[in-house]
């Protein structure tokens, strides 16, 4: 079997027709080399795994010193080729995403200690570099797509893995393409049963309102046109099947009850096209009641931005309207790898990914702190929940942006903001209502955290409601704290009564 990275080059001349090609091809015919004679489950031979990583590379955008290291990322651990070999012929930067793909490789851990340490890890490597991560989606998105290839126990452990791990860590990064690509084809072998049904469900849907839709978008084109409002594409967005799966979950399995099951999103040149778009939507069709979301003024947590409109419209049908910019739709698909710049030496992330890492930053500090397996996994739970769950934000009165989990509580808000106020609240305003401090928040609220002075440290009872591993840790902390402080007040009460006695006896003589 001929194997050949023509295709490869072509994705990339597509959209860095200045990159070094010939570089490219290098590491082709050097990986291709080192893996000379290897199979791959499937038989194929195994440099198509590299190269069809390298593909997903490129299909991401990316720039080639990160395809090269997808090319070369299992060399080191597979071949006799050493990493200073790539060293030598590639050039540190490559090398190093390389060595942090082979570190993560190294798992020698089975069952719950093996997936508490490849989230250790995959932390930790994010932390370090964020392109080796890049380069472990490509890898895993090639491996889900010959998971078929792949005995049943092992097909089974790594759909779910990638599900658990994976899928949120894309999600979080902003990379709504990667997380919808992977979902989808983990979905598939980790709930069968399940896929078989959703996409029976889907492609019937589909038949029935696809006609519609395109109904909808030339009226749509119509209206616009004559409000000279410019626009540069209007797309027809059909769900995938994995977040279509969750949402039929909360909706009783009723398909009906989903109203972006099928949903236009219309691309626009800048921002005030955006609003002028809303406005042409709203004046021929009347929008559902607390449907409009402005994730433009407020984007969320992973920078997503775009204004969601959801409107009755010809015939009663219900239609959901995505609105953006053409440069917020590319931000939306790829996330932090829309926003990789670099400087001469091709390390720099951009200020924006900067600012994305930022929680990967903090929960690798976590993880290093952490040593045994144990304590992992009593951390877990709620690094599941911080990590893995979707994202609210709420705002503080002063409009500051607090980013928590689904189902936070006012006393997770405040020990976002800080660990005094968390320890001395003892009443919360939603929206200028009081509420319970076990009060679910929901995203856009406001609260406002109502604090007493003299009080020195967390109610204990809080821990049973508490969403955030930040606001659990804390409150355990008073807990132990106020413990040793009343254990030292025993101490000093019965060193002062085992003292009287001894006074008492000294006077008498």
């Amino acid at each position: 079997m001929q194997v050949s990275p023509d295709n490869l080059i072509r994705r990339i001349t597509s959209y860095a027709p200045k990159a070094d090609l010939d570089m490219v091809r290098l590491a082709f015919d050097f990986a291709a080399d080192a893996h000379q004679g290897q199979k791959r489950l499937s038989g194929e031979p195994y440099i198509t795994h590299p190269l069809r990583a390298a593909e997903i590379l490129a299909e991401m955008k990316l720039p080639v010193t990160i395809i090269i290291a997808g090319l070369l990322h299992d060399v080191p651990e597979d071949t006799h080729v050493t990493l200073e070999d790539i060293r030598k012929n590639f050039g540190e930067d490559v090398a190093c995403i390389v060595e942090g793909i082979t570190k993560l490789g190294k798992i020698k851990y089975r069952g719950i200690d093996r997936y508490v340490e490849n989230l250790r890890k995959m932390f930790v490597a994010m932390a370090s570099d964020v392109r080796v991560v890049l380069v472990k989606f490509a890898d895993r998105i090639h491996n889900l797509e010959t998971l078929a290839s792949v005995p049943p126990a092992k097909r089974l452990r790594i759909a779910l893995e990638s599900l658990e791990i994976y899928a949120p860590i894309a999600n979080r990064l902003g990379m709504n393409e990667i997380k919808s690509r992977i979902e989808d084809l983990a979905f598939k072998y980790a709930l069968p049963k399940e896929y078989e049904w959703v996409s029976g469900l889907a492609t019937q849907a589909i038949r029935v309102k696809k006609g519609y839709i395109e109904k909808i978008k030339s009226e749509i084109e119509k209206d616009l046109r004559k409000a000279h409002i410019p626009y540069s594409e209007i797309q027809g967005r059909v769900k995938h099947i994995y977040s279509l799966y969750q949402k039929l979950l909360k909706y009783e399995r009723d398909i009906l009850k989903i109203h972006d099951f099928i949903a236009l999103r219309v691309l626009v040149p800048n921002i005030g096209d955006c609003y002028a778009a809303l406005g042409i939507i709203h004046q021929r069709w009347k929008p559902l009641p607390n449907r409009i979301k402005d994730y433009i003024a407020q984007p969320k947590p992973n920078g997503y931005q775009s204004l969601h409109t959801t409107v009755f419209c010809d015939g009663g049908e219900i239609v959901e309207f995505q609105i953006r910019t053409v440069q917020m739709h590319d931000e939306a698909e790829r996330g932090i790898a829309a926003h990789w710049g670099y400087d001469e030496g091709g390390k720099q992330a951009s200020k924006a990914a900067e600012k994305q890492l930022a929680w990967v930053k903090e929960l690798a500090e976590r993880q290093e702190r952490i040593k045994s397996v144990d304590d992992y996994l009593d951390s877990l739970d709620s690094l599941k929940i911080d990590v893995f769950q979707n994202r609210i934000f709420v705002f503080t009165p002063q409009g500051d942006v607090i980013d928590l989990p689904e189902g936070a509580t006012p006393v997770d808000f405040a020990y976002a903001i800080h660990t005094q106020i968390g320890n001395t609240c003892t009443g919360a305003r939603i929206n200028d209502h009081i509420v319970a401090l076990d009060a679910a928040l929901s995203s856009g609220d406001v609260c406002e955290i109502i604090c007493d002075k003299n009080r020195k440290s967390p109610n204990p009872d809080w821990i049973s409601f508490v969403k955030t591993g930040t606001a659990r840790n804390h409150i355990r902390a008073g807990a132990r704290s106020k413990l040793s402080s009343w254990m030292k007040d025993i101490a000093a009460e019965e060193g002062q009564a085992a003292a009287k006695p001894t006074a008492r006896k000294r006077q008498s003589k």
